[in-house]
């Protein structure tokens, strides 16, 4: 039976008693929190919450990144049968107001004064919200603002009266109950907030680690955003299930380098991560001298040789096998040793990860576990297994859990991860289940051994003039695998032809041309060169050549800065709004379709 998300923490409490449950990074170094101090944390909090007047089906916003109070929080709240909305931090004042306002947040807790400083500016149009809490230690000034210390300090001191204050209200959670609502990214409108309940979490880490093994002897490095419905279940209540450690990143730019301090034995990224950290070994590996480079490309296509016959279900053979063991000394655990030298794998969620990245992985040793869902469905639809890893797929369904392919080439989805449906939303909570069929929006077909392979949205699909469907999500994978693009968007919807916005990369464009001598005083002046114009009609070519004529990019723009979550182009999970981007560069994509 599902269990609540609270007894899942109190259950690996009391079994692991761990001296290091979580660890984080401070001006001293790493800080290891044991079992029970998280608990008395978590306790105390719970309680103060109780003093303030939450109580069981009370929402309680949260908007942090990632550090140990995160969890803190969350728990807390679930430990009171309340109800978590967790909040992005790169969320404007505005976006905020509107979630606080649709959920009735009663109390929001947030990390420091820049967040408290959000909510104050918009606290006056919100009458549900009666309390702002702040994690950071200056005192909060003037309005509904309170200091966690003191809410920590009033929940001991009924803790210490009543030891066991917190267990019963705990003990009294349902695994039925209503745990957290999450609002989805918004690609195509307004965000919804899609209701998940303690079973819905808690049935999908049960099927996600009967096809994953994870220990307590397991470290996780978590960096994704904790309001991500991926990292929060499988970097958070999967490792607590699993009585692992989570180390707390300090920021994603400093995910190698704690990685080489904490020594992960996990970690959990979207594929844009996989995608940077490819390009940034691929660029160090064709800076190196000669001899240094040749060697690294030998060992890394020897790798890729072996990592297909495991895909293939073969074993490599003896000379294979031999050349292997002297590339994975000279490159494979090269690499390795940059992310701390003992991860056993990586999972991968968000977004399809392309087949030439997943090949790289494996290829120094670092399995990539590629798996697929939505926030709707808590989240893991389906998940590769290990040793049976199918790259351009996600794998088969988990366990318990079913999917089939509607006649539009729709994913449909069925089980107890589907969530109880959007919140005071009817109408869209009656559009996306359907005969207790969650429908995804994605589009793809399973394969004859029932792995996923997905294609694209079905929102996401172009329609050019002619009437012919392209998936542009694919194409733009393989156009980011190059090292000088960062990001790419194809267009062409109800178009005579398909075009593509991409944004350089430009630590390596302008590397190239300050190798090359060529003269420019700015990006926009970069960007003009007649050599850096055929450097891209190079890559655009490339994957020209394998495509259908209504697939194949006819122009192209360079963008002068990236897209951004502040912009709006991006979703807080740096997904591509689509919409957004076709407004916001409305003047370049005329340019593209203005000569015919």
């Amino acid at each position: 039976m599902p269990k609540s998300l609270i007894r899942i923490f109190l259950d690996t409490v009391e079994a692991c008693r761990k001296p290091a449950l979580f660890m984080r990074k401070t001006q001293v170094g790493w800080e290891s929190i044991p079992a029970d101090r998280a608990l008395h944390d978590v306790s105390r909090l719970a309680l103060g919450l109780a003093a303030m007047g939450v109580r069981s089906g009370d929402r309680v916003a949260l908007l942090s990144e990632n550090r140990y109070e995160w969890p803190v929080s969350d728990l807390a709240i679930l430990g009171l049968g309340a109800v978590t909305v967790p909040i992005y931090p790169t969320l404007t004042a505005q976006q905020c107001q509107y979630i606080l306002q649709n959920s009735d947040a009663k109390v929001a807790i947030v990390s420091s004064a820049a967040q408290l400083d959000k909510l104050q500016h918009v606290a006056a149009s919100l009458p549900s919200l009666v309390a702002i809490i702040a994690m950071d230690p200056a005192p909060p000034v003037g309005g509904h603002a309170r200091a966690m210390a003191a809410v920590l300090e009033e929940g001991g001191k009924v803790l210490a009266a009543d030891p066991q204050a917190f267990r019963r209200h705990a003990d009294a959670v349902d695994a039925s109950a209503l745990a957290t609502i999450i609002y989805t990214s918004g690609t195509t409108g307004e965000p919804k907030g899609a209701m998940l309940a303690h079973a819905n979490i808690s049935s999908n880490v049960e099927a996600c680690l009967k096809v994953v093994s994870l220990s307590p002897a397991d470290t996780c490095l978590s960096f994704l955003p904790l309001c991500h419905i991926f990292e929060r279940m499988g970097g958070l209540y999967a490792m607590l299930a699993a009585g692992a450690t989570i180390a707390y990143a300090q920021s994603l730019d400093t995910v190698a380098a704690d990685a080489t301090e904490v020594h992960p034995t996990v970690l959990t990224g979207v594929p844009r991560f996989y995608e940077k950290v490819y390009a940034r070994v691929m660029d160090n590996a064709l800076a190196q001298p000669a001899i240094a480079k040749n060697i690294f490309f030998w060992g890394l296509r020897t790798g890729i040789a072996v990592a297909r016959e495991r895909f293939a279900g073969r074993k490599p053979g003896a000379l294979l096998a031999l050349q292997a063991g002297i590339a994975d000394r000279l490159v494979g655990a090269k690499v390795r040793e940059r992310v701390g030298g003992c991860l056993r794998f990586c999972i991968s969620g968000g977004a399809p990860l392309g087949p030439k990245v997943m090949e790289f992985f494996f290829a120094v040793g670092i399995p990539v576990i590629e798996g697929y869902g939505l926030t709707e469905t808590s989240p893991v639809i389906c998940l590769n297994v290990p040793g049976r890893e199918r790259p351009g797929s996600v794998g088969p369904a988990v366990p318990g859990v079913e999917v089939r392919i509607a006649e539009n080439g729709e994913i449909l989805t069925r089980g107890p991860h589907v969530m109880l449906g959007y919140f005071r939303n009817d109408e869209a909570t009656q559009g996306a289940i359907q005969d207790g069929w969650f429908h995804t929006g994605d589009v793809g077909h399973l394969d004859a051994d029932q792995f996923l392979v997905i294609t694209d949205r079905l929102k996401d699909l172009l329609v050019t003039a002619g009437g012919k469907k392209v998936a542009p999500q694919p194409l733009e994978g393989k156009l980011k695998t190059s090292k000088y693009i960062s990001e790419a968007v194809m267009l062409g919807d109800q178009r005579p032809y398909c075009v593509c916005l991409l944004v350089p990369n430009f630590v390596v464009l302008e590397a190239e041309a300050k190798a090359r001598g060529w003269a420019h005083h700015d990006r926009a002046s970069l960007l003009r060169q007649a050599e850096v114009r055929t450097i891209y009609q190079n890559e655009i070519d490339k994957l020209n050549a394998d495509l259908a004529p209504f697939e194949k990019i006819k122009k192209f723009a360079l963008l002068e800065r990236d897209l951004s979550p502040e912009a709006g182009e991006l979703t807080p999970t740096l997904k591509v709004r689509r919409r957004i981007v076709t407004q916001t560069f409305a003047s370049q994509i005329e340019t593209l379709y203005a000569a015919g």
